[in-house]
């Protein structure tokens, strides 16, 4: 069987601080845009998962993250460490090899892949 990928978009609206950082020490918010890439075979189904159970699955995680400080969360909440903690999470739920990107506002993002 071939491996295909397949890939969802979803957003959060976060605020947080780095602290000792100079510009970026004080709150403020981004809108993160979170892209999520799965790998797996086609089923007999037609599909590798169907996207309604992804989306459901990536919504629920990304909750947790969504309007919220992110300092709550993470003891220093830069791009990196999202994207790790996203992964974390979304890789117990999803079980399929998985890529997690995480956009910073426009133009700056993080990739963790656990595809080859």
């Amino acid at each position: 069987m071939t491996k295909m990928k397949l890939g969802v978009e979803e957003y959060i609206d976060s605020a947080h601080y780095l602290p000792g950082h100079e510009s970026c020490g004080i709150v403020h918010g981004h809108t993160y845009k979170v892209e999520v890439v799965l790998e797996g075979e086609k089923k007999s189904s037609g599909m590798v998962i169907d996207f309604y159970d992804v989306k459901q699955t990536v919504r629920s995680t990304l909750k947790e993250y969504d309007h919220c400080m992110l300092n709550e969360i993470l003891e220093y909440p830069s791009s990196e460490n999202l994207c790790e903690h996203i992964y974390n999470r979304l890789s117990q739920q999803l079980d399929f090899p998985l890529s997690v990107k995480v956009w910073e506002g426009h133009g700056k993002w993080c990739q963790l892949s656990g595809i080859e």
